[in-house]
This record gives C-alpha cells, sequence and structure tokens, in this order.
C-alpha cells in the first residue's frame, strides 16, 4: 500500500494518520477537490480529474517550534512520521455536501467570521497542495477557518498542458465552492489566496461567477494571488469582466521567478502578471488606476532554484500574510519598502546626506500600492526639507 520512493526522496502515503505529539499544533482543513480518488488511503487523491466535486476534513500536526523552520514543511523521512519533528496527518474524513460540511464551517469558524480558500499551482500532488497550505496557515497565525481547493495535476514538469486543461475543467467546481460558502450564514467574509497557475482558474471562477451573477459574491472582498502564472493582457480583460464591484486585488510579484519565466517562453512570450515591474510604465499606472496593491519580492532571496514560492518561504512575508493582507487589511508602501526606506533617511540628522543614495537601495519586500506615487513624492519632499535642513545646521557656525 505505502511505496517509499517519493517526491525528492520523500515517502510516498503520508496522509496515513501517524498521531501528534506534546507539544505539537494542528491545523484542520476542509479539502475541496476535483480530483479522483485514488485506492490508496496514504494518497487519497491522484492527479486525473472526477465528475464532481468531493469534501475532506484532514487534520495535520506541525511539531514544536523548536523543532522547525518557518516557511518550511518538514516532511517525513520515513512512515510512520514522526510528529515531533515532521508534518504527520492526524485524521481523515470524508464530508457529505450540505449539513456535513456546514458543520465543519460551524465548528472551525472564527470570531471574524473569515474563511480563506487557497488553490494551489502547477506541479502538485494533493499531500503537497495539503500540506503547504498547512504550513501557510500555521506560520501566517491567520485567524481563519481554512479551505483548500485542489484541481487535478499530474505533478510533472512535462504536464503544463494537461495541468492548464484541468483548471479549466475545475472552473464551475470552484464557483460552485465559492457559491455554497457565500450563502453560507456562519460566513461573514471570504479572502481567495492563489498560487502560480491556481490563479488562472481563480479569477477564471471569479469572472465567470460575475457574468452569470451579474457580479462576484459580496462577501468574496479579497484576492491574493502569489506568483501568478497569467498572461497580462488576460488578465485586465478579466478584471474588465468581473466589474466595479469586484473584489479587492493583491499581487505577489517578482522578476526573478524562473518558472514564470519558462511559461512566458511557451505562451507566446507576452510578459506573465507574477513576474512585471510594478515601477515601471505602463504597469505603474495601470495597476493605480485598477486599484490593486502588488509586493514585489525580487529583493527577497527564495528557497527554492526557481524563485516561485517567496510567498510562503519568507517568515516575514507569512507573516505579513496572515498579520495583514489574509485579514482584510491595507498594505502600503508606507508600511513597508520604499516608503519606509526614504522615511528613515528623512528622519536622519548627521548621517541624512551621507545617505541620500538610500532612496534608490532596494528593500526586501517592495510595496506599490493606489497611493504609491502620492506617498513616494510626499517622502521625497520631506526627504529634500531634511537634507537642507541637514546642511544648513552644518555650516552655521
Amino acid at each position: 500500500m505505502l511505496s517509499v520512493a517519493g517526491c525528492g526522496g520523500r515517502p510516498v502515503g503520508v496522509l496515513v494518520p501517524s498521531g501528534t505529539a506534546a507539544g505539537a499544533s494542528e491545523v484542520d482543513l476542509l479539502v475541496a477537490t476535483t480530483r479522483a480518488p485514488s485506492a490508496d488511503p496514504g494518497i487519497l487523491y491522484t492527479g486525473e480529474r472526477a465528475p464532481q466535486l468531493s469534501l475532506t476534513e484532514i487534520v495535520v500536526s506541525i511539531p514544536p517550534a523548536s523543532n522547525r523552520k518557518v516557511g518550511q514543511v518538514q516532511w517525513p523521512k520515513k512512515l510512520p512520521a514522526d510528529p515531533t519533528r515532521e508534518f504527520s496527518t492526524v485524521s481523515v474524513k470524508p464530508l457529505k455536501p450540505g449539513p456535513e460540511a456546514q458543520g465543519w464551517l460551524k465548528a472551525q469558524m472564527p470570531e471574524n467570521r473569515r474563511v480563506l480558500i487557497f488553490v494551489h499551482g502547477f506541479n502538485n500532488r494533493f499531500e503537497d497542495a495539503v500540506y503547504r497550505y498547512v504550513q501557510i496557515v500555521h506560520d501566517s497565525g491567520a485567524d481563519v477557518a481554512p479551505i483548500i481547493f485542489t484541481w487535478p495535476s499530474r505533478a510533472s514538469i512535462f504536464d503544463y498542458n494537461y495541468d492548464k486543461e484541468s483548471t479549466n475543467y475545475s472552473r464551475d467546481a470552484l464557483e460552485e465552492l465559492l457559491h455554497r460558502a457565500s450563502k453560507d450564514p456562519s460566513v461573514g467574509q471570504i479572502t481567495l489566496m492563489a498560487h502560480s497557475m491556481g490563479s488562472w482558474l481563480t479569477v477564471e471562477a471569479l469572472r465567470q461567477m460575475a457574468i452569470r451573477d451579474g457580479r462576484i459574491a459580496p462577501k468574496i472582498t479579497d484576492v491574493i494571488l502569489a506568483s501568478p502564472d497569467l498572461d497580462v493582457d488576460v488578465f485586465a480583460k478579466q478584471l474588465e469582466a468581473m466589474g466595479k464591484s469586484r473584489p479587492k486585488f493583491t499581487l505577489f510579484v517578482s522578476r526573478d521567478d524562473r518558472a514564470l519565466t519558462i511559461s512566458r517562453r511557451i505562451s507566446g512570450n507576452i510578459d506573465r502578471l507574477g513576474q512585471i515591474d510594478p515601477s515601471v510604465e505602463p504597469y505603474r499606472t495601470q495597476l493605480e488606476k485598477a486599484g490593486i496593491t502588488v509586493l514585489d519580492l525580487t529583493a527577497l532571496k527564495g528557497g527554492d532554484r526557481l524563485n516561485h514560492g517567496k510567498f510562503a518561504e519568507s517568515p516575514e512575508v507569512v507573516q505579513l500574510l496572515g498579520n495583514r493582507l489574509i485579514a482584510g487589511q491595507t498594505v502600503t508602501d508606507s508600511d513597508v519598502g520604499l516608503g519606509e526606506r526614504v522615511g528613515a533617511v528623512a528622519l536622519g540628522t548627521a548621517q541624512t546626506v551621507g545617505s541620500a543614495a538610500s532612496i534608490a537601495v532596494s528593500t526586501p519586500i517592495m510595496i506599490f500600492d493606489p497611493r504609491t506615487r502620492e506617498n513616494y513624492d510626499d517622502q521625497v519632499r520631506r526627504f529634500g526639507q531634511s537634507v537642507e535642513n541637514t546642511v544648513g545646521s552644518a555650516v552655521t557656525p
């Protein structure tokens, strides 16, 4: 039943329950999937397509903080997993749509009544998607009822087109899930977060909902797209189809994302949304006009060779996710990034003149929000006044 040759040497079958340990934490997920079931209880679902949506409750144990690094999934080296040092499945329970799913929502709903729905990206096995989302929920500290929508991916770099068609295949099912969540009286607000190719599926489902219903469900307030594998021209049309009453969009981009470089080459050499430079035209003006906040992670060191998963692997970013973005709060360039750097320089005294070049230095996270130009101009103006004051005091006897 359980083979030992897995992805990167990992054992296959990690979804067989292995229990938890003293000091460990647990994350209780609702998993919605269009994948075909597997006969292996340690795999649960394959990369093939199922005719309808399935729901499963999965509880995963995360080892104590002293035995793990934030931003990383501690995969079992062998089975059963060691819950003191590795992620471990605690329980798996199939749920029926309706009363059982509503019962899970009611039990897991925090006081703020916010639901976070995550859609994974290209080249993901079922357990890859589940464990990565568990890590994001735990490390971000997000106060949400966590749901993951996982679509049929064959988890092979040679099956890019199959995976892309699987996202199209899953649009109706994701729209159905969003409708169910929006109509549930226990749900107050919904944040959608998607990674890579999952961004295409997410935006398409929202576009389809807007066209079908005349609007996007009002409870869907925020959409976070991390490293979105989306044609920039197509994204502009998708936004237009959503109408003016669309959710607030936040993008995580990185110009050194090698996975998106490959995607661009096989997609007609059109810019991918997750690889744009938000500080240059025409993107800067277009983003400001659309009211889209962009977090540029280019200067941030990635944890993988492709620089495609920075949003989940950086402790600073996952905490920003949990503290601000998932909760629907605004993050502006004056909170972190360029505004903070210029502000710090402007506050200096003796070091101000010598630090003038700091304005041009990239910070690990650069924020471009709809008010960026106004904030930036104000910071530069104050910086200029600080320079004048410092020079004046330096030459005054």
